[in-house]
């Protein structure tokens, strides 16, 4: 698989030489080692935002989406590994809770802030200056989109130890386990537990263009509103609402 990955990137990109050579080591910097001349192209995909496609320079699918898409499935797997190695008496709920606060793109980004991943990312023409690569959500999809070139370029092995590298090194692991971010479960919880019926969510605005929404999600009980949040998708705003409601309740402190 990682052959057939690697002969579709290896192909000729009409891309300014001495620009991506600038990107190309700010990255190797970033990362710790060198990457091979058969991967430059691959790498320099992993750090191409969506919005260069506005030069008409690259196509869609160019950038670095697809590459997200596949190391998302590859980071998952390895953070999957190494909870197993690390917590070898815990059970299947407390693993598959601390391995969503980890792949999360908030804690994502984190690591690839620390990484300085925004040094290298090449945006539009028209996006430049905008702030475009200090975005959380796109900090944690250039995250994605390196490992899944590290991938292709190293192989599983060398990909599990650099985010084993980077997870030991930027994170706590103490303080991920204690922390609550699954609001709307813990809003459920709740009301179960006063053997009530459950809270229900709806959106109350929506907002930007359609590749770039911001929703307005209430959480409502009897009809009554016990929160208000706002995210860049929905699952995110009814996050936001529940822990809204947590703190209107105040049943605990968050």
């Amino acid at each position: 698989m990682i052959e057939r990955l690697r002969e579709w990137f290896r192909r000729d990109q009409s891309f300014n030489q001495s620009e991506s050579f600038t990107r190309l080591k700010t990255l190797e910097s970033s990362l710790g080692f060198s990457i091979p001349a058969k991967d430059q192209s691959v790498f320099l995909q992993a750090i191409r935002h969506r919005s260069i496609v506005d030069n008409e320079q690259f196509e869609s699918h160019e950038t670095y989406e697809r590459l997200e898409f596949l190391g998302d499935a590859v980071l998952d797997l390895i953070v999957t590994e190494i909870l197993f190695e690390k917590y070898p008496t815990k059970n299947e709920g407390f693993l598959t809770k601390l391995r969503s606060k980890i792949v999360k793109g908030e804690t994502l980004a984190i690591i690839a802030d620390e990484l300085q991943f925004s040094e290298a990312l090449e945006v539009g023409e028209r996006s430049s200056g905008q702030g475009i690569e200090f975005s959380k959500s796109v900090l944690a999809d250039v995250y994605e989109s390196v490992i899944a070139a590290i991938y292709i370029s190293k192989g599983y092995d060398f990909t599990y130890n650099f985010v084993l590298s980077n997870v030991n090194n930027y994170l706590d692991f103490e303080t991920l386990e204690n922390t609550v971010d699954n609001y709307k479960s813990l809003l459920m919880e709740y009301f179960q537990s006063e053997s009530a019926s459950l809270p229900s969510y709806k959106v109350l605005a929506e907002e930007g263009p359609g590749h770039d929404k911001t929703f307005t999600v209430g959480v409502y009980f009897d009809e009554q509103k016990l929160g208000e949040g706002v995210g860049k998708s929905k699952k995110k705003a009814e996050q936001h609402a529940a822990k809204a409601a947590i703190k209107n309740l105040g049943f605990i402190k968050i």
